[in-house]
Formats: structure tokens, C-alpha cells, sequence
């Protein structure tokens, strides 16, 4: 097989097959670990990498040689329009255990399979019916038509906000349902859809440097952004198969509603439950319902200590309660002013708070007390604590 080897194909060679070696080693990991998120991820490294092999081809020799020319010419290596889809499935799939590819959700994938179609036309008409170049006579790979680049580039900036959406949807439901949101709302969540941005803004970069150094837009002058594509796909694949989510809350959403309410499936038999995000409360603040709740929710969280579980969820709550989890949320919203989470946070602070005040800071540790009173992360203790009190757990015991 050709491969010319040089400094610019060479350097694409080695990410182009980091990326596909990540790819399989995702899709080995989704295997065995049956973790849905890790398909999409493998998918995507692998339309990625994908992405960068013309260039790296282009490099090597293969436009100037047949049949090599026509492998690139009749193979649709950029795959823009899967690669914005994917991204928002793999999205999903990290935060939510109830996402799967369904017929509803399939026609994300119908631009991208168009557009296949498309090259397959274009290749049985060249070579079966004119039996030349009829299209492709201007000698231009159809992956790079203005109309395809820039519409692809579109799709993609659409489905990164999509998934922005989903994911604040995410944080607006985990503060309300569990009392340790700041430990499901995933850093590498944010990482990755930060370096997805990045490879978003790569093009436009290279537009805006063209206008000032049109040589930067020449074939030689694009490779570098090929190559910075490749780096960035690197880290997105190296990073991602380290990644160690595992979500237990499944949930479904709708990110094009103004007012999206969430369905909490309890269990795989129960009735799913409405809870509204918005903070939709009670008809009046005064409303007697919402006294008698309030009232029952503080003495049970009192007497039997709740707040010491460091799962507690609001499902628990509302069974303890024998009634609704979206009666208890509102309840919670409506009556304290406050969402679960914090909720059962500033419990968990008063327990931290009268233990200082005891004196148990000196025979015990700050962060084993914060655990014994169901905090489950240093961060969240802290950030806590200054959130209520306004001081560090150390400069509230100064204070005393």
C-alpha cells in the first residue's frame, strides 16, 4: 500500500492511529463494563479520527496516485453531520442510565445518513453510468465543498449548545432530588464539552487568521489545524477512557420545552414522577397543605437523623413520608426556599456546627466529623459550610 512518508504525514499517521487504537479500546471497555456512554465515545473518536485521514492520506501520496485518489474521492471520511449527534447521545448517555437509541431520537442521525447516501450516488453514477469523472471532474473531494463544511460546522455548534442545555437540566434535577448533587455533576462533564469547543472554534480561527495570512488557508497552512484537531481528539479519548461516571438516577427530559418537567423512574414497576424544576409551588404561600408538610418533613429528618445518610435522596424522603416525591419537592421549594440539596445541607452544617460548639473538633478530625454528619467529599463540606455560615469550618472554630 502507498504511504509516502514525511513530516506532515507522519505526525497525522500517529494520531490518526492513537485515535482508532482509543476507539477500540473504548468500545472493548463498553463491552465489559456494559456502560452505554462508552459506545458513543468510541464512536466518536473514531469519526475524529476519521476527520484527519484525508490529510494525513492527502500527505502520503494518495491524491496523485490511482486507485488511491478515488478511496478518497468515493469514501466519505468526514462524517460532520455524526459527529454533533454523537456527541449529544454520549451526553446523555453519561448522565442519564435510561438513554438508549430509539426511533424517536434516531433522527438526529438522518442528515448524516443523507449525506452518505449521497456519496454513494455520486460514486455509482461516475463509475457505472458516465464512467468518469462527472462529478468529481473539478478534482475536489466532495468532504470539503464549502456547503458541507460550513453546514456540518453549524450542526455541530447546535448540538454542543443542546448538550449545554442538557447538562444545566441535569444540575437543576440533581439538586433536587439528591442531598449530594456536587459529587454527581461530574467535572469531566464539563471538561470534555470545553475541549469540544475548542475543536468548534478551530475553523473559525482558521478563517479569521486567512484573512490576514491567506497562506494560512493553503493546503500545508491547514494542516496545522489538522493537527491541533488531532491533539485535542487525543486528550478527549485519553481522558474519556480513564473516566470513571456511573449515574444511578434515570430521568427523562426535554431540552427544547420552556418549562421542562422531569420523570424520576423510581423503580422499573413504579409510577413515574413528575418533578418540576422550575420551582412550581403550592397556590399560596400560606397555604395550610404546605404547613402541615413542612411541619412533617422537620420532625422527621430530627427525630430519626436523615440528614446523616450521605445518599439521601428525595424518593427516600417521600417514602419515609408515605406520599409523593413531587409533593415533597414542592413542599421543600415552597415552604424553606430551598431546593433538597440544600436542604438537607444546612441540616447536615447545624449537626458540624454543634459539634464544633461541643468541642469535638479537638479529639476528632474537621473532615471526620463532616463525614459522620453525612457530608461525603471534603469539597462539599466546605463549600457548604461557607455557604451557610459565611466562614471556613476553621475560621468558625477561631470564632468561638
Amino acid at each position: 500500500m502507498l504511504f509516502q512518508f514525511g513530516f506532515y504525514s507522519s505526525l497525522l499517521l500517529i494520531s490518526f492511529f492513537q485515535g482508532i487504537l482509543y476507539s477500540v479500546l473504548l468500545f472493548i471497555k463498553a463491552i465489559k463494563t456494559e456502560n452505554n456512554s462508552n459506545y458513543w465515545l468510541s464512536l466518536f473518536v473514531f469519526l475524529c479520527s476519521l476527520y484527519i485521514a484525508p490529510w494525513m492520506l492527502g500527505f502520503a501520496g494518495w491524491y496523485d496516485n490511482q486507485p488511491y485518489r478515488d478511496i478518497l474521492f468515493y469514501t466519505p471520511f468526514q462524517q460532520l453531520f455524526f459527529i454533533g449527534p454523537i456527541i449529544y447521545f454520549y451526553t446523555q448517555s453519561l448522565l442519564n442510565p435510561s438513554f438508549r437509541l430509539t426511533r424517536k431520537n434516531s433522527w438526529h442521525l438522518a442528515p448524516g445518513i443523507l449525506y452518505l447516501l449521497y456519496i454513494f450516488f455520486l460514486w455509482i453514477y461516475d463509475h457505472y453510468i458516465a464512467k468518469e469523472y462527472y462529478f468529481y471532474k473539478d478534482g475536489m473531494d466532495k468532504d470539503f465543498d464549502f456547503w458541507y463544511q460550513k453546514t456540518g460546522l453549524f450542526t455541530m455548534i447546535i448540538y454542543f449548545i443542546v448538550s449545554i442545555r442538557y447538562y444545566n437540566l441535569y444540575r437543576k434535577l440533581m439538586y433536587q432530588v439528591v442531598s449530594y448533587a456536587d459529587s454527581v455533576l461530574f467535572k469531566w462533564i464539563r471538561t470534555y464539552l470545553y475541549a469540544f469547543l475548542i475543536m468548534l472554534m478551530l475553523p473559525l480561527a482558521l478563517d479569521g487568521i486567512s484573512i490576514f495570512f491567506p497562506e494560512a488557508n493553503s493546503y500545508t497552512g491547514t494542516w496545522w489545524f489538522f493537527l491541533l484537531f488531532s491533539i485535542i481528539m487525543y486528550y478527549i479519548a485519553v481522558i474519556g477512557y480513564s473516566n470513571p461516571i456511573v449515574t444511578k438516577i434515570p430521568f427523562d427530559i426535554s431540552v427544547f420545552s420552556n418549562h421542562p418537567a422531569l420523570l424520576l423512574q423510581v423503580s422499573p414497576v413504579a409510577e413515574e414522577i413528575v418533578i418540576d424544576i422550575e420551582h412550581v409551588t403550592f397556590a399560596s404561600q400560606t397555604s395550610p397543605e404546605i404547613e402541615i408538610w413542612k411541619k412533617k418533613i422537620e420532625n422527621l429528618i430530627a427525630e430519626e437523623k436523615l440528614y446523616q445518610n450521605p445518599e439521601l435522596t428525595l424518593t427516600d424522603l417521600a417514602k419515609k413520608l408515605k406520599t409523593n416525591a413531587a409533593v415533597i419537592s414542592k413542599a421543600i421549594n415552597q415552604g424553606f426556599g430551598l431546593n433538597f440539596n440544600d436542604f438537607v445541607n444546612n441540616y447536615r452544617i447545624e449537626a458540624v456546627k454543634n459539634r464544633f460548639e461541643a468541642g469535638e473538633y479537638k479529639k476528632s478530625t474537621l473532615l471526620g466529623i463532616a463525614f459522620d454528619c453525612g457530608f461525603n467529599s471534603k469539597a462539599t463540606f466546605n463549600r457548604a459550610f461557607r455557604k451557610n455560615t459565611g466562614l471556613s469550618p476553621k475560621e468558625f472554630i477561631e470564632k468561638l
